[in-house]
């Protein structure tokens, strides 16, 4: 109890109520209706839909030597004739997996005076420019709130329609569910107390306890750099990984880690809200967020990828500058994914 008294003392605004929220085990299905400004693209780069070869997945033999698996989403359409959106569309809207804890990415503002505040951020925002460009009505939407060890499971069991939760694509991953193309730019990085010796992701880890979220690449990367020898074997990689990336933060705050290794993006918000951590040293690797989605959902992938092509044009760096330029080192450039795209027919 006393752990919990200084860390209610030593937090201020949402740092604090989003960890005790943690703490909590908020992870509640919920679904929601939320009101959001967007705009329809202006027409297709490509054609395709259900009757296209599926080109997502990713086999087991190429994870080894495939260095760009952002770039290996389905080629964007306009077409909604597949049996994906048909479904969606005979529903009257989307079921989407998301985050509610995940400052300025899908959150729920606690300074807001209303009972019932509504999920907002730059992933939310994406969720709402999918409604309108495929529904028509931005409203038309049913928000799901997963952990991070759940997102692959939710999809695979049709649990939601896809998921837009910071989710970084990689090969592995494209073994289990589709992606879409990336719609941002980040890395891994060390979160730890302003009064830590580590100096960054190097030997000053070793003999430390480091958190990182079950299912997340993170973890992966933990794991494979430790195996390689990059990682001190000393370090402690499996002891503390919570379902949900934020109890990371809240491990971190109460004393129980040394470490959290987490995306870069998710790092720096979390370092603007509390003023006891700090990002160490820089990313050390680079990854891309995509839209989640299941394996057979070819036409949603490609409809999808259509809508990110028109909004990387227009909405992408209002999105940016209202929620993520107070919080990200350098300006939004770095952020945005590879032009010219490449896809898969």
């Amino acid at each position: 109890m006393n752990a919990v008294r200084r860390l209610r003392a030593g937090l201020r605004g949402w740092g604090g109520v989003g960890a005790m929220a943690a703490l909590c085990a908020l992870t509640l299905v919920f679904a929601l209706v939320l009101p959001v400004k967007g705009t329809r693209g202006d027409g297709a780069t490509g054609t395709g839909g259900q009757g296209v070869a599926r080109g997502t997945q990713a086999r087991a033999d190429e994870c080894d030597t495939m260095k760009d698996p952002e770039n290996q989403s389905l080629r964007p359409s306009s077409d909604e004739s597949g049996t994906t959106i048909a479904r969606i569309e005979k529903n009257g809207y989307i079921t989407v997996g998301v985050d509610q804890n995940s400052y300025r990415w899908g959150y729920r503002d606690p300074n807001s005076t209303n009972d019932d505040a509504q999920l907002e951020g730059f992933d939310i925002d994406i969720v709402h420019r999918i409604a309108e460009e495929i529904l028509g009505d931005p409203n038309k939407v049913r928000f799901r709130a997963i952990p991070t060890n759940q997102r692959i499971p939710a999809l695979q069991k049709r649990e939601v329609d896809m998921v837009v939760r910071t989710m970084t694509i990689s090969c592995k991953r494209m073994q289990e569910v589709a992606f879409s193309q990336p719609y941002f730019k980040t890395g891994q990085q060390v979160l730890t107390p302003r009064s830590s010796t580590i100096k960054g992701y190097d030997r000053t880890l070793a003999d430390k306890k480091i958190c990182s979220a079950s299912g997340s690449t993170a973890l992966d990367t933990l794991d494979a750099d430790q195996k390689s020898g990059k990682l001190p074997a000393s370090a402690d990689i499996t002891s503390v990984n919570p379902p949900n990336q934020l109890d990371c933060l809240v491990r971190l705050q109460l004393g129980e880690v040394d470490a959290v290794v987490t995306d870069s993006a998710l790092a720096a918000s979390q370092a603007a809200q509390d003023p006891t951590v700090k990002l160490t040293g820089e990313p050390f690797t680079t990854e891309y967020y995509g839209v989640a989605m299941n394996l057979k959902a070819d036409d949603l992938v490609r409809r999808v990828n259509q809508v990110l092509v028109d909004y990387l044009k227009d909405g992408w760096q209002d999105s940016y500058s209202k929620w993520l330029s107070a919080t990200m080192v350098g300006d939004s450039e770095k952020s945005r994914p590879l032009s010219p795209q490449q896809y898969r027919d």
